[in-house]
């Protein structure tokens, strides 16, 4: 199976999984107690407005049938109209989905960055001080909330010693003059040093699993017959690191990546909450706050879109990382 073929198998596989994620997440919005009517328009509202407002969302129609026009109108790429906003929700998605992404990136960036060296440098120096503090550091990482953390870094960071800023992310692509610089890098600068307690947040939790697999997966390669070999014939530490064991030990680290893929997406929305960041974290929880049925479906859709994505480019690795390993292997 070429990797053409195994991306279109893997897409289609997919679908059911997407509708899957619409159907429930659609049937448990219908389930909650409340009116969204009631929330729009206040406790008292008139018969006649009420009604109005029903008949322009659809909510006169039974359950059944208004999930059906829903499905029918998400084949066709329309996520439907806000109630809250009273805007289309791609909108409002395409205002949003961006400054997630951006977040996602940063903090899977500072997790392969960190977790990578430390896992090395933990088995390298087996059951030495530096692989026992690199142990407790991954220890604390995975124990530890991510909105916690979060909260004591802007006590720490923001508040005390006032280095890093709370809120008010500033965006990489935003001009100039609405952040009051002189030029797009002085931009971009602003907004890494706004995204430095963001992405710590959100990735030490990634950082710490992802050190935690690299440390057993550099010992089991070390292990190796191949690699004591290697040393018998003289070869230095350092080029058997590089050259044998590091490519071969990166499979279970790739495989952990996409699974953590669904833990970052939920840690984006508390920490979105924590940073009072307007990304989709916060748009769902406001779209939940006011029983917003389409928004709260159109983001959970695309954040199941964005997790199912991430999930097939890791797959599509596999053969990149190890030429072992076949698309019919990865499957």
């Amino acid at each position: 199976m070429g990797r053409a073929q195994y991306t279109i198998r893997r897409v289609l596989q997919a679908i059911p999984v997407l509708l899957g994620v619409v159907t429930i997440t659609y049937f448990l919005m219908e389930a909650m107690p409340g009116d969204p009517v009631s929330i729009m328009l206040g406790p008292s509202p008139s018969a006649q407005q009420a009604a109005a407002i029903r008949a322009k969302y659809g909510l006169d129609q039974p359950v059944w049938l208004r999930y059906l026009n829903y499905l029918w109108d998400v084949v066709q790429l329309d996520l439907g109209t806000s109630l809250y906003y009273e805007v289309p929700v791609t909108q409002k998605i395409m205002e949003r989905l961006p400054v997630t992404v951006l977040l996602l990136v940063s903090s899977f960036t500072f997790a392969i960055v960190t977790s990578i060296p430390l896992g090395i440098i933990s088995a390298q120096r087996r059951n030495k001080p530096t692989d026992h503090v690199a142990r407790i550091v991954a220890l604390l990482g995975v124990s530890t909330p991510s909105f916690w953390i979060g909260l004591v870094l802007i006590i720490l960071f923001a508040y005390q010693v006032n280095w890093f800023p709370a809120t008010n992310l500033v965006l990489p692509w935003a001009s100039p003059a609405q952040v009051g610089v002189d030029s797009q890098f002085d931009v971009i600068v602003t907004s890494l040093h706004h995204l430095v307690l963001p992405t710590l947040s959100l990735g030490t939790l990634q950082m710490a699993a992802l050190t935690r697999i690299e440390r057993s997966s550099m010992l089991e390669v070390l292990g190796e017959e191949y690699v004591k070999l290697a040393r018998a014939y003289g070869v230095k530490e350092t080029t058997i690191l590089r050259k044998h064991a590091f490519r071969n030990a990166q499979l279970p680290l790739i495989t952990l990546l996409g699974l953590q893929l669904t833990s970052a997406i939920g840690g984006a929305v508390l920490t979105e909450t924590v940073f009072s960041i307007n990304g989709m974290g916060t748009l769902i929880i406001t779209a939940i706050n006011n029983q917003d049925f389409a928004l709260v479906v159109g983001t959970t859709l695309v954040l199941g879109m964005v997790f199912v994505v991430g999930v097939i480019l890791t797959d599509l690795s596999y053969a990149y990382i190890d030429p072992r390993v076949t698309f019919e292997e990865a499957d």
